[in-house]
């Protein structure tokens, strides 16, 4: 076995080249991401500390039994990737060892049966034994792995070895950049079913970055009549009014017209408590509001008595269920959304550190490492 060789410390200028965010024609090009018969080694980044990214040439993985190897194209970096990027953990989870970061995966199965095909990457591996798991809950699956957390390696790397149930083989046309947007769009779709949306319900979005602005999309294909969007920057306000939200206020706005404004249910996507406040002051008397935004502190606080005297129910996301990636692809391939609008710069994988930056200052939407 050749040792692991750091070669490289990804602390690039920001003006290091960025691609266009225009999507390439990839079902033309699967032809050319064939892998050598013999592969030498992979290029992977891993985090070593807060902000301390380092670009490695380490063996190849080998599949193991029920594992398809995969050829990672794109990566999309999520909020919680920048937790680990930025503070060097997410809530309880601390860095321990270098993680490859990245659980926003699309790629191309290079073997087994879905060799050649395009795919969309399931980040979480649960046990499937637990009682979580056996009652269709295998997102709450105490002894679920998931990509890019904990001991459990991601995608920013050429090549992984994945459980093959877990590739979800994508229409040829969309293509595996989509496939790399289809986790946010489960969680997204998995935040709606938690919020019970009924048909001509009106919803409101606080927060309006990648994940929001699906809930957005989503929630609009479901049947809902009105979209409110709450967002502090001026082009994600922009972008949800593009996607279809028919009003959309910034907090502050908010706060002034509280009295005029109310909703059936409100999905939280910001991760702070301001968000949070807001979403159930919105909210009409025996609403639903749903959290899935992660808290930088590990806590969340709001009025106990305006929760209370609301009589709320509040439910909180954790990950998605197994059927989301099959429902987004229905809800791509329709045209009801427009997951590859989402991705405004992507990088080479040696520029991950600057692709990294650029997303913790929040100046477009989704960001995108592509190898």
């Amino acid at each position: 076995m050749r040792a692991e060789r750091e070669y490289q410390n990804l602390k690039f200028p920001m003006g290091a080249r960025a691609y266009a965010s225009t999507m390439p024609s990839y079902f033309t090009t699967f032809a050319s991401l064939s892998l050598p018969a013999e592969i030498v080694f992979v290029r992977i980044v891993r985090l070593h500390s807060a902000g301390d990214l380092r670009l490695h040439e380490e063996d190849p993985p080998v599949a193991g039994p029920g594992e398809t190897l995969v050829r990672v194209t794109d990566v999309g970096i999520c909020g919680s990737d920048l937790h680990w990027f930025e503070e060097g953990g997410i809530g309880d989870a601390q860095l321990t060892r270098p993680l490859v970061l990245g659980h926003e995966i699309g790629g191309v199965a290079h073997d087994g049966p879905l060799a050649g095909t395009p795919v969309a990457v399931d980040p979480a591996i649960p046990c499937g034994l637990c009682r979580q798991c056996r009652a269709g809950h295998r997102n709450l699956c105490p002894s679920i792995r998931f990509a890019g957390h904990g001991a459990q390696d991601g995608g920013l790397r050429e090549i992984m070895a994945w459980p093959t149930e877990l590739l979800h083989p994508l229409p040829t046309a969309l293509g595996p950049t989509v496939g790399a947007v289809l986790e946010p769009l489960g969680v997204a779709i998995h935040a709606l079913d938690l919020a019970h949306l009924r048909t001509a319900a009106s919803v409101a979005v606080i927060g309006c970055g990648p994940i929001g602005l699906l809930v957005v999309e989503v929630a609009l294909a479901s049947g809902a009549t009105s979209v409110l969007a709450v967002e502090p920057l001026p082009h994600r306000r922009a972008a949800a009014r593009e996607r279809g939200a028919d009003v959309v206020l910034s907090p502050h706005e908010v706060t002034q017209r509280l009295h005029t404004l109310e909703v059936d249910v409100a999905v939280e996507a910001a991760g702070n408590d301001t968000a949070v406040e807001q979403a159930m002051a919105l909210v009409r008397p025996g609403g639903r509001v749903v959290l899935a935004g992660i808290p930088n502190e590990d806590r969340t606080s709001f009025p106990a008595s305006l929760a209370r005297r609301k009589g709320l129910t509040i439910a909180l996301v954790r990950r998605m269920k197994d059927d989301v990636y099959d429902r987004g692809i229905r809800l791509v391939e329709s045209g009801r959304v427009d997951a590859t609008s989402l991705v405004t710069s992507s990088f080479r994988l040696e520029e991950a550190a600057t692709a990294f930056d650029l997303a913790a200052r929040r100046t477009g939407l989704k960001v995108l490492i592509r190898l």
